[in-house]
C-alpha cells in the first residue's frame, strides 16, 4: 500500500488539495512503521512546496 500512495500522491502533487485529500486518505490507511517512512519521503520530495500542508495532516494523524 505505500508503494501505491506514493504513485497516487506524485501524480496529484500538481493540486495542492489533491495532493492534501490523498495523504489524508494515505494517513488513514497505513500502519505507524509505514507512515514514518510515508513522512521521510513526502518531506524528501514535496517538502519545498507542500511542507506546511505534510506538517498539519501527520500532527492530525491518530
Amino acid at each position: 500500500m505505500l508503494e501505491y500512495f506514493k504513485l497516487i500522491l506524485s501524480k496529484v502533487s500538481f493540486d495542492k488539495r489533491l495532493f492534501e485529500r490523498e495523504l489524508r486518505k494515505a494517513i488513514k490507511s497505513l500502519v505507524e512503521d509505514e507512515l514514518n517512512e510515508l513522512k521521510n519521503w513526502c518531506y524528501t520530495h514535496f517538502g519545498q512546496v507542500y511542507g506546511p500542508i505534510i506538517d498539519r495532516q501527520f500532527v492530525l494523524a491518530p
